[in-house]
């Protein structure tokens, strides 16, 4: 990473922006995506690129149902699945990964426009419920965000907020735990939560499976695997 981007303030955007293939799929459906890289495709139609993505969900049958969904875009050209690991799945949040390469038009990244307004991405993008998670560096004045952001705003007709924010001199902005609970998937996450907020942790327990899984209106058998597949990632960094 350059000089400035480590030297600027960092932020944690929640952005929408329209003609995007992976906010049109996961508003359908369950699942995620993240986006790593993009390359240029000198060998095929110049306007169009490749990216490198991966997939992530609870269960086999839902990834699948994303990559349909994926495919069906008007917005996302060919996609090329990846047999073997590409080395960047085991960082994915979600019980099943799986790894792409998909085509589209450059026309419709908000990239560009972020570069443009001096926010540099710093991490993959994480795209879920139809909305997508930036990392970034801005290499501007702090008290100059806001009118980046609104100028982003116009250019790329998105709609941003500021989940997070940072000083440059205060390391990554997410902490060992936070990374570990964004191993999760949103289900896992919410199991989780609900059963640390019902006191279920708590010596003696405040609550008990059955309670939680009546709370969230699922069976025990489906609370306990996500609650241990949720347990098993925070618990064992190995699993993340």
């Amino acid at each position: 990473m350059s000089q400035a981007a480590n030297a600027g303030t960092r932020l944690t955007l929640s952005l929408w922006h329209p003609n995007c293939w992976a906010i049109e799929a996961t508003e359908q459906v369950d699942g995620g995506v993240l986006a790593h890289a993009i390359y240029n495709t000198p060998m095929t139609a110049p306007e169009s690129v490749n990216g490198l993505f991966t997939a992530f969900g609870d269960t086999q049958e839902e990834v699948d149902t994303l990559l349909e969904t994926i495919q069906e875009s008007e917005y996302a050209g060919e996609l090329l699945e990846l047999q073997e690991r590409f080395g960047r799945a085991r960082d994915a949040p979600g019980n099943v990964v799986r790894e792409f390469f998909l085509e589209y038009d450059p026309a419709d990244m908000v990239c560009p426009t972020l570069l443009e307004h001096g926010f540099v991405h710093s991490a993959p993008v994480r795209i879920e419920d139809g909305g997508e998670e930036w990392q970034v560096c801005f290499t501007g004045e702090r008290e100059d965000i806001e009118d980046a952001l609104d100028g982003v705003r116009e250019d790329a007709g998105a709609e941003v907020t500021i989940a997070a924010i940072t000083g440059p001199d205060s390391g990554s902005p997410r902490s060992e735990r936070e990374r570990r609970l964004d191993s999760l998937t949103p289900t896992q996450r919410k199991v989780f939560e609900h059963a640390r907020e019902a006191g279920y942790y708590q010596w003696p327990r405040g609550c008990s499976t059955r309670d939680l899984a009546d709370d969230l209106d699922v069976s025990k058998t489906t609370l306990l695997e996500h609650l241990r597949k949720a347990e098993s990632k925070l618990l064992d960094p190995q699993d993340l």
